[in-house]
């Protein structure tokens, strides 16, 4: 089976459906731990850092190959040190295979 960080995300315009329950804990399996479901439509992720400039170089990071991927997460700044992923296909209001290829994209940058 191909990696998730072989892959390429696919434009989304809809009319895909978004993952099954099962879906999304046999693709959760090909990530790193601490990534939470939430409410079978999104994936989150906390990361954290030694300082405030490691946050925001790792948010840029996210930045360069979610504009490569086309794919695009919701991300935050908090507190001084940690960065917040949530990962979502909202053309479809859910998950898709996008969601885990650019988490795990993501996963390599730490």
């Amino acid at each position: 089976m191909e990696k998730l960080t072989e892959k390429k995300c696919v434009p989304c315009e809809g009319g895909v459906k978004p993952f099954t329950n099962k879906e999304i804990r046999e693709y959760l399996l090909q990530l790193k731990k601490g990534w939470d479901v939430m409410n079978g439509k999104k994936i989150k992720k906390n990361f954290k850092f030694e300082n405030f400039k490691e946050a925001v170089e790792f948010l840029n990071k996210v930045a360069k190959i979610a504009e490569q991927e086309g794919h695009h997460p919701d991300m935050r700044v908090f507190g001084w040190n940690k960065v917040e992923i949530e990962l979502s296909t909202h053309a479809i209001g859910g998950l898709s295979e996008n969601d885990f290829i650019l988490a795990a994209k993501i996963e390599q940058l730490q």
